[in-house]
């Protein structure tokens, strides 16, 4: 697999192993978005557009879980019928629940590596 640079923030928590509970390092969503991610971001490689970082809690969110309301109005901003978008927001939140595996641990294999940032310092 070629090699692919995505960048972390760097409170960001370290990727848990494969099955274990996801820890909200991101990894996942910032190679590529899963199938809902894709609906919402328009794109199937790169960082999902639904992904938000929370500083508060040092860790990333899926934005379809934790603000649904803004990740479906960005996603739908050009769409002619915008009026159905309080309807598809309970479809979102059960949708986003079930293909980001909610709940059953982290099924992403790509282990990320430190590179040296600008500054000398190793970044995640």
């Amino acid at each position: 697999m070629p090699q692919q640079i995505i960048h972390i923030q760097p409170a960001a928590p370290r990727k848990p192993a494969p099955g274990q509970p996801c820890n909200g390092c991101g990894v996942c969503c910032l190679v590529e978005p899963c199938p809902l991610g894709q609906l919402l971001s328009r794109r199937r490689h790169g960082a999902c557009a639904a992904l938000r970082w929370d500083a508060v809690s040092s860790l990333y969110r899926c934005g379809a879980l934790s603000e649904p309301e803004a990740v479906l109005r960005a996603a739908l901003a050009t769409w002619p019928a915008r009026w159905m978008r309080p309807g598809l927001l309970p479809l979102l939140r059960w949708q986003a629940r079930r293909w980001i595996a909610a709940g059953q641990g982290c099924d992403c294999t790509l282990e990320p590596e430190a590179t040296l940032r600008s500054d000398g310092q190793s970044a995640p």
